[in-house]
């Protein structure tokens, strides 16, 4: 019997790791869908009060803002939840005001200088902390409650600055998260998403074995893709074209099912972390373009 060439093992090692992959997801529904679905809230948020050094530096200064509100989420619910959140004012105020909801593993501190990057092109800005990360409520987060502590903040912003334009901001998992926020409040006057993506399945799929069976064995979906052409405002995707973590193609086929006015953004050089900096001149006219928003470099 001749041996097998190459590529048929290489097949059947494939079939042997999805019905591995089969089995394990077979098994863990049988421990129970509320030990997977937290262990998916573990792996998509990373929940932690850590951040990096330039985001220590970049925070310095930074107001401490506390928001409290009682959760209605089925898991928390009647729960006192109290959130932290930094904020960096305008000396102008009629400037426009930006929520910046932060993607996974780092506290906001860790989104600081993307926070004064915005701050430069004219927004105040408040980012603000998901229960379970900083020192905002403990707790394993969820897209539940990520999306009830994006409204608190948000109805924040609009008591306290009631007559300024009001923007969303989302990076990585937070663009997801702004997203379904602008689809629950009619108040916004743009939504900004950068290195996002369409669907939390999508993201699977780019990696090395993503075509393993396991979309239908995830609870925390985060379908931006069947949400954006819900956002009523205009809406302005941007993108690196390095980004190794998020491929750029999510980023496109998110911009592409959202409704006019919009813009896609893509940034040569650009990294899932360094975006923002590599396309500031590109961010400023886009704004200009978009939203008619002037700002001075």
């Amino acid at each position: 019997m001749q041996p097998m060439s190459l590529q048929p093992q290489r097949l059947a090692r494939r079939r042997l790791f999805a019905l591995f992959g089969i089995i394990v997801l077979v098994l863990g529904l049988q421990v129970g869908c509320a030990t997977l679905d937290e262990r998916q809230r573990g792996w998509i948020f990373q929940p932690s009060d850590r951040t990096w050094y330039g985001g220590l530096a970049a925070a310095e200064g930074m107001q401490d803002v506390w928001i409290n509100f009682t959760s209605r989420a089925a898991d928390a619910s009647g729960k006192q939840v109290k959130l932290h959140a930094l904020w960096v004012p305008q000396t102008d105020p009629k400037a426009p005001v930006l929520l910046y909801l932060h993607g996974a593993r780092f506290d906001v501190r860790g989104s600081s200088p993307r926070m004064r990057r915005m701050h430069e092109l004219g927004f105040a800005v408040l980012g603000v902390d998901y229960r379970g990360f900083g020192r905002s409520s403990p707790g394993l987060p969820s897209e539940q409650w990520a999306a009830e502590d994006a409204r608190a903040a948000w109805d924040w912003l609009a008591t306290q600055h009631p007559q300024s334009q009001r923007f969303i901001f989302g990076h990585s998992l937070g663009g997801a998260i702004a997203v379904q926020l602008a689809t629950e409040v009619a108040d916004e006057t743009g939504l900004i998403v950068e290195g996002s993506f369409t669907s939390i399945a999508d993201v699977v799929s780019t990696f090395r074995w993503g075509w393993l069976p396991v979309s239908p064995f995830i609870t925390q979906r985060f379908d931006a893709a069947s949400r954006i052409a819900d956002v009523g405002s205009p809406v302005l995707v941007v993108h690196g074209s390095q980004d190794k973590l998020i491929s750029p193609a999510l980023g496109q086929g998110l911009f592409e099912r959202a409704r006019e006015p919009k813009r896609f953004v893509l940034v040569e050089g650009g990294s899932h972390h360094n975006t923002n900096a590599v396309g500031q001149p590109l961010y400023r006219q886009a704004l200009a373009d978009l939203f008619g928003l002037q700002t001075t470099p």
